[in-house]
């Protein structure tokens, strides 16, 4: 029994967590089975391996700041039909980011740009890769905030090291001067070292507005589409999708007569 205790010390004293927990019902395992000592000791080391993949991924899923989970196995692709599966199926390998490849989701709100993104954010964190994740806004405020500090360059340097730097919601509201200047900084700091994946509601053309300056809006786009794939999102809105049941009842609901007025004659409806 002692010797059973000192083991178990050990072994967390080890950081061997799952060793720790296992090896005992392990022992009855291979006792009930037969197994040789080295068979008894590979699957302990086997469930130590498991285990700290599953802690590194969870790791890895909350430093990616990851606002939902959303898989790729769950999105509709019936409902957006513009949308090729085997094509996203294919950037789910991850080869992209080997490559250092861009990925711009592009479309109109609610049509699955967001889901998209955290999927394959999700299978990065998977595959144990660097993953960050934020709203375009939220970034560039942070990067304004690390200027003041004068510590803009580490942080460029840190989010430069990711595998992929997911920025979300890019035109929903245009960036001023500053903010675009720092746009176009972390973009060439990225470019050919880091993986961007980035979900926009406004065709290219339109960039120009949302950097205030056509000149910052092609220098960018020049880095992304160097090494990029474009996926233009054309449909419905997923949002409007979910509320449309409830919408037709409310429609097909029968208009209520006030309190306070009196009802029509079936004379009077039909003059």
């Amino acid at each position: 029994m002692i010797e059973l205790e000192a083991l178990a010390a050990n072994l967390r004293y080890l950081g061997l967590v799952r060793m720790a927990q296992l090896y005992s019902t392990e022992a009855d395992r291979a006792a009930t089975l037969k197994l040789s000592y080295t068979g008894y000791l590979n699957r302990l080391v086997e469930e130590e391996v498991l285990g700290r993949t599953e802690r590194s991924v969870n790791y890895r899923i909350r430093k990616a700041h990851l606002p939902g989970i959303k898989t790729l196995e769950a999105f509709d692709y019936r409902f957006q039909p513009s949308i090729s599966e085997v094509r996203i199926k294919q950037l789910a390998e991850l080869a992209f980011i080997q490559e250092a490849e861009n990925i711009i989701l592009v479309g109109p709100p609610g049509v699955g740009k967001t889901h998209l993104a955290i999927g394959l954010g999700l299978k990065a964190c998977t595959a144990r890769k660097r993953v960050y994740f934020t709203s375009a806004l939220s970034l560039m405020d942070e990067l304004i905030s690390a200027a003041a500090v004068r510590e803009l360059t580490g942080r460029l340097a840190d989010l430069s090291r990711l595998d992929i730097l997911i920025i979300d919601e890019l035109g929903y509201l245009g960036l001023d001067r500053p903010r675009a200047n720092l746009f176009f900084q972390l973009i060439n700091r990225c470019y050919e070292r880091t993986s961007v994946i980035i979900t926009a509601n406004k065709g290219f053309n339109q960039w120009g507005e949302i950097f205030g300056d056509e000149v910052i809006a092609s220098a960018v786009l020049d880095r992304l589409l160097h090494h990029g794939h474009i996926i233009a999102i054309q449909g419905a809105s997923y949002r409007i999708r979910e509320k449309q049941p409830r919408l037709e009842k409310e429609v097909d609901k029968p208009v209520k007569t006030g309190d306070n007025e009196p009802a029509k004659s079936s004379e009077e409806g039909g003059q």
